[in-house]
């Protein structure tokens, strides 16, 4: 029995440029030739936001949308999907009260970390609630990382 690859996309400046304070793991609310573009790795992080809109019916509840690339699938013809449209990601309540309270403090965003595909083939973000680094704090990063990289070099030697 063959494994399908593992689809794993990775945001990797999000690490870089935020201080990751909570992660979440949401559904994606996806058409599909969506989810056959991220099958076939299709998809990018690299520009991609997480914001709220008001629910119509029930303006207390507000839901929170990603808008992402997902490139367009190769035979999809006329039922292809739009490459940068605004998703839906599948929190519970609680998650989504959670998520509002905390991003309606100052310095607080809600950044895309990596999407992937779980064991059932549904499509999953992760998103963090995070806080922007400062130029020093970058630095500090760098530092920490070549640290951590001469360590490895010389245990290995």
């Amino acid at each position: 029995m063959n494994k399908a690859p593992d689809i794993v996309i990775k945001n990797k400046k999000a690490r870089f440029q935020y201080e990751i304070i909570e992660v979440f793991t949401a559904g994606l609310e996806l058409v599909g030739t969506e989810i056959k573009s991220i099958r076939l790795g299709k998809a990018s992080l690299v520009d991609a936001y997480c914001h709220f809109i008001p629910n119509l019916n029930k303006p207390d509840k507000p839901e929170l949308y990603i808008r992402m690339q997902i490139a367009e699938y190769f035979f999809g013809s006329y039922n292809n999907h739009e490459p940068r449209r605004e998703r839906k990601l599948l929190l519970t309540r609680r998650e989504l009260k959670k998520i509002s309270r905390k991003v309606k403090t100052t310095g607080l965003t809600i950044v895309p970390l990596k999407l992937f595909i779980n064991k059932q083939g549904f499509a999953k973000i992760d998103i963090a609630i995070a806080r922007g680094k400062k130029t020093h704090d970058k630095r500090n990063t760098i530092k920490e990382k070549d640290l951590k990289r001469d360590l490895d070099r010389i245990r290995k030697h």
